[in-house]
């Protein structure tokens, strides 16, 4: 005879590997931040420019931001000349903003 089905150990079982994946899912979303240099911002900085990230929906722009992603990843990170901007990401998510940036926003080479 089979043996009955134990839903409730199943069910626990399950909800600790959502927590263990949400917990390795948010480590990674740190550790992504910290080696994009996005870890000098401050943290409404980066709140505001991911939201605007989030709003824009034009596929040519988030084909740019994929393709520019998967070259950080494979490591063929090319590097930009101080100042120079890029199309994908020109559009600030505050155009009038008029404060200055943070002092921790700007890196490079001195």
């Amino acid at each position: 005879m089979r043996k009955p089905r134990n839903y409730d150990e199943d069910l626990k079982a399950l909800t600790a590997k959502a927590k263990q994946l949400k917990a390795r899912k948010q480590s990674q979303l740190g550790e992504l931040v910290a080696a994009t240099g996005a870890d000098n911002l401050t943290i409404e900085e980066l709140a505001g420019a991911l939201l605007s990230i989030a709003a824009i929906t034009d596929p040519q722009r988030r084909e740019a931001w994929r393709t520019r992603g998967a070259a950080f990843f494979s490591g063929e990170r090319a590097e930009q000349a101080p100042g120079q901007r890029t199309g994908d990401n020109a559009q600030s998510a505050a155009p009038n903003d008029q404060r200055p940036p943070s002092p921790g926003a700007e890196t490079g080479p001195a």
